[in-house]
C-alpha cells in the first residue's frame, strides 16, 4: 500500500459519492466516465477494500468509502482554513467565505447587512447558495460551505448550531383581509379554511408545519407549493390566499404596508428558530467568524 493516497483518486471518489453516479461525477470534473471508474478502482485495489457499491442506477459509498471521503473533505477544509489564517496573520483581512442559506433569509441579508459588512471588509468575497433545510445540513456536514443559515435546520451528527433565535411562524396576509381584525391569535383550523401557498416539504418551515398539523389532527392542503419566497409573497399580495412564514421574511412588505404578519395559536409554530450551523469540530477562519458575528448582529432574523 502506498504511504500517501493520491488526492486525484480521492477527489474522484468524493465527487462520485456526492453525485451518486460516476457519469455525473465525470461531468462535474470534466473527464471521461471511464477515467473516474479507473481511478476509483485503482484506489480500491490499493487499499484492498470496496469503496463504492455499484447499483443498477448509480453508486453509493460503502462504510469504508464514506469514512475515506469524510476524512479527505476535512483535510481539504483544514488546509484551506490554514491558508486563510496565515493571510490573517499577515494583517490581510481577506479571503473567500461560502454560505448556504434558506430562501427566507435572502431579502434580510441583502437589505443592508452585506453592504455594511463590505464597507468594513472590502477584500472579502462570498459565495451564497440557496437551499432547503436538508440541503443546508448535508452541505455543511460535507464541508462544502463554511456556514449554513436556515429555519429549523434538522439535526446531524456532524453539524452544530452556533446561533439560534426563536422566530415564530406567522400567518401572512394582506392588510385588508378579514383576519386582520381579529384580536386573538388565529388557529390552524381557521387557517385551513382559506386558500394557502406554502414552502415545499423539504423546507424547515414546512417540516414544522407538518408537526403542528399532526398535533392538531388536521391537514393543510395548499393550492400552491413553491420554494420561491417571491412567489409566496405575490400569491398573498394578489389576493389569492394566505401563507405561513416567519415575520422577518416580509420585512420590506411590512414596511410598505402591503403585507402583515399575524400570530398563530400553536405552541409548535411558536417554538421555531432561525439558526446558523457549521460542521462540528471545524475551526472557522477569522473572516468567517467575523461575518457570522456581523450577520447575527445586523440581520432581523436573529433579533428575538
Amino acid at each position: 500500500m502506498a504511504e500517501r493516497l493520491d488526492d486525484h483518486h480521492l477527489r474522484y471518489l468524493v465527487e462520485a459519492i456526492r453525485r451518486g453516479s460516476v457519469r455525473a461525477a465525470a461531468d462535474v470534473l470534466g473527464v471521461n466516465p471511464s477515467v473516474v471508474s479507473r481511478q476509483i478502482a485503482d484506489l480500491e485495489n490499493e487499499l484492498g477494500i470496496a469503496l463504492l457499491e455499484r447499483l443498477p442506477r448509480g453508486v453509493r459509498a460503502t462504510e469504508a468509502g464514506e469514512y475515506l471521503a469524510t476524512h479527505f473533505r476535512q483535510q481539504m477544509t483544514e488546509r484551506d482554513d490554514a491558508i486563510a489564517r496565515i493571510r490573517e496573520m499577515r494583517g490581510l483581512m481577506r479571503g473567500h467565505i461560502s454560505l448556504i442559506i434558506g430562501g427566507g433569509f435572502v431579502s434580510d441579508i441583502m437589505s443592508g447587512p452585506l453592504t455594511r459588512f463590505w464597507e468594513r471588509h472590502p477584500r472579502i468575497t462570498l459565495t451564497v447558495d440557496i437551499g432547503g433545510a436538508d440541503e443546508i445540513t448535508q452541505a455543511v456536514a460535507e464541508d462544502r460551505f463554511h456556514l449554513g443559515m436556515g429555519f429549523n435546520v434538522p439535526p446531524h451528527p456532524r453539524v452544530r448550531v452556533v446561533e439560534a433565535v426563536t422566530q415564530p411562524l406567522a400567518l401572512i396576509t394582506r392588510p385588508d383581509q378579514e383576519l386582520t381584525r381579529r384580536e386573538a391569535a388565529i388557529s390552524l383550523e381557521e387557517i385551513a379554511r382559506y386558500p394557502l401557498a406554502l414552502l415545499p416539504v423539504g423546507s424547515g418551515a414546512r417540516q414544522r408545519i407538518a408537526l403542528a398539523e399532526q398535533a392538531e389532527g388536521l391537514v393543510l392542503s395548499p393550492r400552491l407549493n413553491t420554494s420561491s419566497l417571491e412567489m409566496l409573497r405575490k400569491f398573498v399580495r394578489d389576493g389569492h390566499g394566505l401563507t405561513l412564514l416567519p415575520a422577518f421574511a416580509i420585512n420590506a412588505e411590512s414596511a410598505a404596508g402591503t403585507l402583515v404578519a399575524l400570530p398563530i395559536r400553536s405552541a409548535i409554530l411558536d417554538d421555531t428558530q432561525s439558526q446558523v450551523v457549521t460542521r462540528l469540530g471545524r475551526a472557522l477562519p477569522a473572516a468567517a467568524v467575523e461575518l457570522l458575528r456581523f450577520l447575527v448582529r445586523e440581520m432581523r432574523a436573529f433579533r428575538g
